[in-house]
């Protein structure tokens, strides 16, 4: 028996026989050594902690949907008369699973992805695999009262990284690759959409015109441009181009490659080809109907507004009897196979973006 024990066991017999036992009680409560909780206890503790933690965040995640969109994508694809498929996408209704750590402030982001690649394939598919991951590293994850400033840069900064990754793995190549491709990106932070688009694919909004709702008159679609082709013929395009020591001819850098930015073509970045996007923002509303991205190839034999209003009327029709997302399934792939039937030689990729309020 320890020295200290001795001495606590003698004041206890002293203080029990002047005062009874609760001064005993009072005494072993206040003065007895602290002993530590077992490891069952504490075990059990970590577990009702866990499951407490685990209640809470259903209810965060319930609560954080409300009035968020339901997204879903859709795409069409076809060679054409081209001896290989050259496009790639990217279709990610759900990018909150590539946001490590998730952000403190949002709580859905959705990304869709076209590419349209010439001189190979290796371009367009580099991007498809590499750019939707760099946004997810370089996603804004802090709290901050400037979250669309710090998305817009997380953008550009992914394509130019983006761009540098496949450069430097082009150039290490013998002989070295001289791909390069478009990119047309859709991000939707909530209910904010952000445009990132270089080269000559488009994105177009398709939109209930406001009224019919409430008039009980037939649905009419409004076709809304949502991004800008970067051409050479352009003319602040050209003249960059031609300070850096590049020329335009035929409509072509060089005359040769018909876009002005692009991801990819090491040989053009020196006479002023440039992979910056151009952003757009815009808020997605009830009247929204779906978004189309969709390389330049349906755009040789539709025009915007053909398009929008073809996939309108497809959709309306439900004398099939499918349900709306088989409709959307096959206005994706009929308008695909409506532009090769149209003539188009071109590879055809097509992306349908469905809007749920």
């Amino acid at each position: 028996m320890t020295k200290e024990n001795s001495l606590y066991r003698r004041i206890k017999k002293r203080l029990l026989f002047k005062s009874g036992k609760l001064v005993d009680t009072v005494l072993e409560a206040t003065a007895a050594p602290p002993t530590r909780p077992d490891a069952k206890r504490r075990r059990q503790e970590d577990e009702e902690e866990k499951e407490e933690q685990e209640e809470v965040l259903p209810e965060r995640k319930k609560v954080c949907n409300k009035g968020v969109p339901v997204l879903k994508g859709y795409v069409g694809t076809r060679r054409g008369e081209r001896d290989e498929m050259q496009d790639a996408h990217v279709v990610l209704p759900d990018l909150m699973e590539h946001l490590t750590p998730p952000p403190t402030q949002v709580c859905a982001v959705s990304y869709f992805a076209v590419f349209d690649g010439h001189g190979g394939a290796r371009a367009s598919h580099f991007a498809a695999e590499r750019l939707h991951l760099t946004v997810a590293h370089k996603f804004p994850n802090r709290s901050s009262e400037n979250l669309d400033k710090l998305i817009k840069k997380c953008l550009l900064d992914s394509f130019r990284q983006t761009d540098d990754d496949f450069l430097k793995k082009a150039s290490s190549q013998k002989p070295v690759w001289k791909d390069g491709c478009t990119a047309t990106c859709l991000l939707v932070v909530h209910t904010t959409a952000y445009i990132a688009n270089l080269g000559d694919s488009r994105v177009r909004r398709g939109r209930c015109c406001v009224g019919w709702r409430r008039w009980g008159e037939e649905p009419r679609m409004m076709s809304l441009a949502l991004s800008r082709e970067h051409t050479p013929t352009l003319y602040e395009e050209r003249i960059r181009i031609q300070r850096a020591g590049g020329t335009v001819s035929e409509g072509r850098v060089l005359g040769k490659l018909e876009v002005s930015r692009s991801l990819g073509d090491g040989q053009y970045k020196r006479c002023g080809v440039i992979s910056t996007p151009d952003l757009r923002r815009f808020t997605l509303t009830s009247a929204d109907r779906f978004i189309l991205l969709a390389c330049d190839g349906l755009f040789k034999v539709f025009t915007a507004e053909e398009a929008v209003k073809y996939v309108f009327r497809l959709l309306q029709d439900d004398s099939s009897g499918t349900n709306e997302e088989g409709r959307y399934e096959a206005a994706c792939q009929r308008l695909a196979s409506e532009a090769v039937r149209r003539g188009c030689a071109d590879n055809v990729t097509v992306i349908l973006v469905s809007i749920g309020f």
